[in-house]
């Protein structure tokens, strides 16, 4: 096979730029992301053609990867996997020897290493709920962290939602897929749904934030958004943005943990939330809420389609119930027999 010479930079661009028909934006980004580290080891190692690229090597990169510190086994997983995709691409374009992806061995993680990643427990995420109808109702930062703690739906689901979405009296919430118009879902037409919103209160919230506090402005294609700035539609990062900030501990009255003078504290700054060591993501809050949802004795079928997850990847990454709860779940079931 004639080898046709590409760089790594070069390479990894082609790639992403392949993956834009089959992947949302979230995973071009994050695959962006991990193959940079691909990029600064090729350029340590002095690797400036893909087709010197050699399976030696490729176990160099890993051990190189490993040995940079810092990286947890689940995130070393996620890395070494897109990694392996990324030179079965480059074997497709006939820039690497056939063959080298199969001889990179990807660690395999447990279970419990995947699960024991952080989530938002439910006294606490209800604590949140509580103070946030209390002192700031039917805000943006109130509908936010209500939705994804109630749904368990992804940030970018989120971002998707428009006004005509909510059917408030019919209670439930429709998840559509609407590429076109720059707000995909993460599993495309798998990801449609509709959502049964049982919560009142956030239902009624929902109702007054449409009515008094969402700011009225169309997107660039005409919908009209849920959640919106002065500008258009509220950008994903800025959703993630307020629940950082909620999410702190001393946001909603709790002492911080971390002993810190909050008149010094960093995390206090409008830009630095996520420095808070308790604050968290909107994943967390997605795990915390499909955990809930199955302490709660909902079939893990039935969180399946409502969070949008197969039964096989819920238990692999999102069930954080301890053997306790589960035990406590089946206990229910088995009482009456």
């Amino acid at each position: 096979m004639s080898l046709e010479p590409l760089s790594p930079k070069d390479a990894v661009e082609q790639y992403l730029k392949s993956r834009e028909h089959d992947a949302t934006k979230s995973t071009i980004q994050n695959h962006r992301y991990r193959l940079k580290q691909f990029r600064l080891w090729a350029d340590e190692e002095g690797l400036d053609n893909m087709n010197d690229m050699t399976g030696r090597l490729a176990e160099v990169f890993k051990n190189w990867r490993i040995s940079e510190g810092g990286v947890n086994s689940v995130t070393l997983e996620q890395h070494l996997r897109t990694f392996r995709v990324f030179i079965r691409w480059c074997e497709s374009v006939d820039a690497v020897e056939e063959g080298i992806a199969d001889k990179i061995i990807v660690p395999r993680v447990s279970k419990g290493e995947k699960v024991r990643e952080e989530y938002i427990e439910r006294e606490r995420a209800e604590k949140l709920i509580d103070y946030l109808c209390r002192f700031h109702w039917a805000s943006r930062s109130h509908i936010i962290f209500h939705i994804l703690w109630h749904s368990g739906m992804r940030r970018g689901a989120l971002h998707a939602l428009d006004v005509d979405d909510w059917h408030s009296s019919e209670g439930y919430l429709s998840v559509r897929h609407r590429p076109e118009t720059d707000t995909p879902l993460k599993l495309k037409e798998d990801g449609e749904r509709n959502i049964t919103v049982s919560d009142n209160r956030l239902a009624q919230a929902l109702d007054d934030y449409i009515q008094e506090n969402r700011f009225e402005v169309s997107g660039e294609h005409g919908r009209r958004p849920l959640l919106t700035s002065r500008k258009g539609r509220l950008h994903a990062t800025s959703i993630q943005h307020h629940v950082y900030k909620v999410t702190r501990p001393c946001w909603f009255g709790e002492e911080c943990p971390h002993d810190r003078d909050t008149e010094q504290c960093e995390a206090m700054m409008a830009d630095s939330y996520s420095k808070c060591p308790s604050s968290l993501s909107p994943h967390p809050v997605r795990r915390g809420a499909i955990t809930a949802h199955l302490n709660g004795n909902v079939p893990k079928e039935i969180a399946s389609e409502r969070m949008s997850v197969s039964v096989d990847t819920l238990e692999e990454h999102y069930d954080a119930r301890t053997l306790e709860d589960r035990r406590l779940n089946r206990k229910d079931y088995l009482d009456n027999i």
